[in-house]
């Protein structure tokens, strides 16, 4: 029988009802007795990491998270994590960097309901987490609503619907459906992982909308090593007289901040040379694009980036190369 290690982090899948709303409150172990099914998928140990509303999750919790996963990874043969869902992503996507080309599957999941709700989907989601983490999966992915999602595709796309996980610009791995997993696609590994054990945090993002302000932009590059612009379609910033933007991401080129253009829009991604707006942008000031990328992976690749280099020619290399699938389009100028 297979030993799966599964890690508690709180969130709703663990919550329970207090005066001032849900909070989490049950162990892992406490899950699992509500779970009787997987004793007889795998042999299973519990390790509390922290208890918290993934609200509060922060990339120090991501780092306790990777380490966790490293100290044990011989002992087992995958790793189920229970996980708050509105910081999911952003901690999928961060271990996809922190642990790559993994052999065994590292599997985030949680819950729209508490386990302790009558009518819940902790347990069927809790359920199919240990089915693909005793399976031939690899790498991080998140399982949710019967759906395997590719831990650097994987976005909150719904606040209370059941299926709150999509997959972004990629096909989703796999589905479960009355127990049984159809795999449809395998990420590479490698006979042994590839961890990292820091993160740069200086990273901030800012959604642009109409009329904004570029004053927010410069205040954002001065208190951080790389900042994210969000803009709108597929990409490109404001040009009229006096916006002032390309003034800001001239000195801040100047300065060696790492500069990201992505799109708000979900889907198909981002592409700067379309418009006179972008065109600019991109061949004049030379900022990084991030393409058909999530910005859930963007923060979590810049932190990683940040973590082990801060030269501006390395970042972006290591930008521009794909790690888990999380860039497939790539121009030829961006390639490494």
């Amino acid at each position: 029988m297979k030993k799966v290690l599964m890690l508690g982090t709180g969130g709703t899948i663990a919550s329970e009802v207090t005066p001032s709303g849900l909070a989490p409150a049950l162990t892992s172990a406490e899950l699992l007795r509500c779970v009787p099914e997987i004793s007889s998928l795998c042999s299973v140990t519990c390790e509390e990491l922290f208890s918290i509303d993934s609200t509060n999750v922060t990339p120090a919790h991501w780092l306790t998270i990777a380490r966790a996963i490293r100290a044990r990874y011989e002992e087992y043969d995958g790793f189920v994590i229970a996980h708050g869902t509105d910081t999911m992503a952003y901690t999928a996507a961060a271990l996809s960097y922190l642990i790559q080309y993994s052999p065994k599957p590292i599997i985030l999941t949680g819950a729209q309901k508490p386990i302790v709700f009558e009518n819940t989907d902790s347990k069927t989601n809790l359920a199919d987490a240990f089915r693909c983490a005793v399976s031939d999966l690899r790498g991080v992915m998140i399982v949710f609503n019967g759906r395997v999602i590719l831990g650097t595709r994987a976005r909150k796309t719904r606040t209370v619907s059941l299926q709150a996980f999509s997959s972004i610009n990629y096909p989703e791995l796999a589905v479960l459906q009355n127990g049984f997993l159809m795999e449809y696609i395998r990420p590479s590994a490698l006979p042994a992982p590839v961890f990292y054990d820091k993160l740069g945090e200086r990273v901030a993002l800012m959604k642009m909308i109409p009329g904004a302000d570029c004053g927010m932009l410069s205040y954002l590059l001065e208190h951080n090593d790389a900042v994210i612009i969000e803009s709108f379609g597929v990409g490109g910033l404001p040009s009229y007289q006096g916006s002032g933007f390309e003034r800001v991401l001239r000195e801040a080129m100047e300065a060696e901040k790492t500069i990201v253009m992505t799109t708000q829009v979900q889907n198909e991604g981002s592409n700067l040379s379309v418009y006179d707006v972008g065109f600019h942008l991109k061949n004049d000031l030379h900022l990084l694009e991030a393409y058909d990328m999530t910005t859930e992976a963007v923060v979590a690749k810049l932190m990683w980036i940040l973590g082990q280099t801060r030269d501006p020619a390395e970042i972006r290399r290591l930008f521009c190369t794909p790690v888990s699938y999380d860039l497939l389009y790539l121009k030829r100028e961006d390639k490494a």
